[in-house]
């Protein structure tokens, strides 16, 4: 389910430099000098067996079985010392499949080890971000060779100036299996930094605060916020937002004053609607607080004057179902990018005193054809991010209407977005570039005579790597009903469309989150062997305009299926691959679209990575206790309603489950996962054992350490995806 919530975030795949991808003229021979092997459960140790444990759930006249729901345990159950008897029974079942996943890949494991280093190697490992100036002082993150944690830094006034560390990840982290910084801040006063810290992957944070001047860590401390703080400008106060302990939304406002007990903290804004969540923010000119409640279909904002923080908050619009806005503000004005009116979105703007929907005008119309995604405004100009025809745009206006434009863009499939840009007075404009066979890459432009600077681009170690040796192509795929769907490829140069090259294919389709192409050094070691990787933009996702979002939720869901599985076939009918050689992989909302696309087409992939998948459908949208439940019933429906119950159960994997063949697959999770908790991979993993009639490798890894993110080092989570990428290696019986 559920890496996206109602303000989405990008759950992005990481899919190393081979040994014959020195030279063009070898390519062609070593991406084939492989044969692909029989594999199958019975050349390994048996597999663990999950207890069957009669369980039924009486629901719109129905009984549904559950023979495995004794797996899944409480928080308490997990964080407890001492580990009662249904715990410790879940221990030894997760520790059984891990055991039996280290076994079905022992052979590999020298290969999973050259894997990494091969991908670790790339990675540039004294790096530096770009600095970025903001309020006197230039701030940046740097890495130190072989270590897995970023150091924040800053200079004051100039680049040359002296440097102060501000966090050392790295000192901070010893002696924790997982550690994570959230959200920073620094006063407007720039002497305090407020940080957040969360050490069990469980994503919620506390809140800390720290002397920039004097090194002193304060005495304040706050648990169990979302992880981010915004200051007023008396640098005292301090706003955040904090979770429900069970469920995790996050549900209330608090105001804190340095010096104070967290105890006192004053309760801001509480949101009482369960299927709503809220946060908090401050407008790039500093001169408000603004205080936001969202759903999946309605947004709702409060401004207060940010030298005021003691004082009443506003409303801009109450809310309204399908109402949706987002507010900058600019001079005497809020400027508002919302459907009201639009279904992709439209720009108004309206005076800050009175600035009820009443009063908005248009500043940029509704276009049928353009998504309006984002504003960045400065003095002088405007600029739009958009999306057209499922790539990126960003458009440079005038205020003054003289002279407006958009920027070029040279591949066929790409990102682009605007970057960091918090000084308001200037012709600067950061911005973000990358494509599937252009590592990514920062520009700043002048707005004005439109020169431009690269600033900085991945750079990926080896010596090898070079971008004329591969090729992105984007291809348009007619689905089932009509539609037509991209999808991005990218591999290396001399391979054939004689339907034997192993080919991924990767999509999320949820959550109006758009998977757009982009360059990944860690799939390099897919290319380099041969590999085509491409990525399906389905319905669900937003790139095609907001319609594609709505065409792929709530009674809409089926299309995100069989979107993918058309895309697959329509490889294979190009000649790009064939079901032998065909893989499929996503994560979160993307494992569930795993778990309904080997129901539904079983025979069509070879092989199949659900990552951290929400498979559990039914069980998990009834258990209004379970983290992001509530919140999400307009994505997926509520099934306390027959209609959405029907349907659900149309498509919930893990209650298709199928007598039939499935294609090989492993299936990863965490056990501290608070988004897809890791009993519905587990649960999953059991019920196909008992039910599927193939022979078939099937296997789960479940980090007993981390939650949905995966490991928190740069390194560390390296080793997961030379697990990944060894899995899908040995099923075609590449081996080095």
């Amino acid at each position: 389910m559920k890496f996206f919530g109602s303000i989405a975030a990008v759950f992005a795949l990481s899919i190393a430099v081979c040994l014959f991808s020195a030279c063009n003229s070898s390519t062609e021979s070593s991406m084939s000098s492989h044969s692909q092997p029989v594999l199958s459960e019975s050349q390994f140790p048996a597999p663990p067996v999950a207890d069957k444990k009669p369980h039924t759930t009486d629901i719109h006249g129905l009984s549904l079985k559950d023979d495995y729901f004794w797996m899944r345990l409480s928080d308490e159950q997990k964080e407890a010392k001492e580990s009662d008897s249904q715990t410790q029974e879940v221990v030894d079942f997760l520790n059984a499949e891990n055991t039996y996943t280290e076994a079905v890949m022992k052979s590999t494991e020298s290969f999973q080890e050259s894997l990494f280093e091969e991908i670790k190697g790339r990675i540039k490992q004294d790096d530096q971000s770009v600095p970025l100036r903001d309020n006197g002082y230039w701030y940046y993150s740097r890495y130190e060779e072989g270590k897995e944690y970023a150091i924040y830094c800053r200079k004051e006034g100039s680049l040359d100036a002296e440097e102060k560390v501000m966090l050392n990840v790295n000192e901070m982290a010893e002696g924790f299996s997982y550690y994570a910084v959230g959200g920073q801040a620094v006063s407007t006063n720039n002497e305090i930094l407020a940080f957040s810290v969360d050490t069990v992957s469980r994503r919620e944070y506390t809140l800390q605060f720290k002397n920039l001047a004097t090194g002193e860590m304060l005495a304040d401390q706050i648990p169990q916020t979302t992880g981010g703080a915004t200051w007023a400008n008396d640098n005292q106060t301090v706003f955040y937002s904090k979770k429900d302990p069970v469920t995790l939304r996050s549900h209330r406002i608090y105001k804190h004053v340095l010096g104070t007990d967290a105890s006192e903290d004053q309760l801001v804004y509480e949101e009482a609607d369960e299927t709503f969540g809220c946060g908090i923010g401050k407008t790039k000119s500093n001169r408000f607080l603004m205080l936001v409640s969202y759903s999946t279909l309605s947004t709702e904002w409060r401004f207060l004057d940010a030298n005021n923080p003691h004082g009443d908050w506003t409303v801009i619009q109450p809310r309204e179902r399908d109402l949706e806005y987002n507010c900058t503000h600019y001079g005497d004005h809020f400027y508002i990018v919302t459907n009201r009116d639009a279904q992709n979105f439209k720009l108004v703007r309206t005076p800050i005193v009175a600035p009820s929907y009443e009063n908005w005008t248009d500043v940029i119309p509704h276009r049928e054809e353009t998504l309006l995604e984002g504003i960045e405004i400065f003095k002088d100009y405007l600029v739009v991010e958009e999306r057209t025809g499922g790539l990126n745009q960003i458009h440079v206006k005038r205020w003054d209407d003289a002279g407006n434009y958009y920027i070029e863009f040279p591949d066929p499939a790409y990102s682009a977005y605007v970057g960091a840009n918090p000084d308001f007075d200037t012709k600067s404009l950061r911005y973000g570039y990358t494509s599937m066979t252009t590592p990514s890459s920062l520009f700043e432009m002048d707005m004005e005579s439109k020169e431009t600077e690269l600033l900085k681009q991945q750079e990926v170690l080896g010596g090898m790597f070079d971008s004329a040796n591969y090729m992105s192509e984007r291809v348009m795929v007619k689905v089932t009903d009509g539609t037509e769907v991209p999808v991005s490829l990218v591999y290396r140069k001399g391979i054939k469309k004689d339907g034997s090259n192993p080919f991924l294919l990767y999509a999320y389709g949820s959550y109006g989150y758009s998977m757009d192409a982009g360059f990944s050094s860690t799939r390099l070691s897919l290319l380099d062997r041969g590999f085509i990787f491409a990525i399906a933009h389905i319905r669900g996702g937003q790139e095609m305009g907001r319609k594609w979002y709505e065409d792929g939720k709530l009674f809409n869901k089926i299309n995100t299926f069989t979107d993918f599985i058309d895309c697959g076939q329509a490889m294979v009918d190009l000649g790009f691959t064939s079901p032998n050689h065909l893989y499929a992989m996503g994560g979160s909302a993307g494992g569930l679209l795993m778990g309904a696309a080997v129901n539904m087409a079983p025979s069509l992939f070879n092989g199949v990575i659900a990552a951290v998948p929400f498979v559990d459908v039914i069980n998990t949208m009834l258990d209004e206790s379970i983290p992001l439940t509530t919140g999400e019933f307009d994505e997926w429906g509520n099934p306390k309603n027959k209609d959405a119950f029907d349907y659900m159960m149309s498509y919930s994997p893990y209650d298709n489950v199928a007598a039939q063949d499935y294609p090989h697959m492993l299936v990863t999770t965490g056990y501290w996962d608070s988004q897809v908790q890791y009993w519905e991979p587990a649960k999953w993993m059991a019920k196909l054992r008992d039910v599927k009639t193939d022979d078939h490798l099937l296997i789960m890894h479940c980090n007993m350490e981390t939650g949905h993110g995966g490991a928190s080092g740069r390194f560390k989570r390296l080793r997961e995806v030379a697990l990944e990428y060894s899995f899908f290696m040995m099923l075609e019986g590449i081996t080095e």
